[in-house]
């Protein structure tokens, strides 16, 4: 996962909304009607933040017939997780400068 896609992630993920039906698809599949139930949103607003979430393939989409299925593409969340737990707050002690 390059950069230009970590960053398109973590925008993606600074909407409330969004995080919330990710935590919501954590449970698993769901159609967008169960997911508008959860919010004080229009039905047009849910499938804009599910373009946005499907457009970065943070989750995949299923239709059958007039109903969407969406789940999280693991895929996705795996790799960025491991990029987000490769960041680490340790300092190391021995600071030497290349630059020189």
């Amino acid at each position: 996962m390059n950069e230009k896609e970590i960053a398109k992630i973590c925008k993606v993920l600074g909407d409330e909304n969004r995080v919330r039906i990710i935590k919501m698809l954590t449970a698993g599949e769901l159609c967008a009607c169960k997911i508008l139930e959860e919010f004080s949103i229009t039905q047009s607003t849910l499938s804009h933040h599910m373009k946005i979430l499907n457009d970065c393939n943070l989750v995949s989409v299923r239709k059958d017939g007039k109903w969407s299925y969406y789940s999280i593409n693991c895929k996705t969340f795996s790799e960025f997780k491991n990029v987000i737990s490769e960041i680490s707050c340790e300092k190391n002690t021995k600071s030497e400068c290349s630059c020189k």
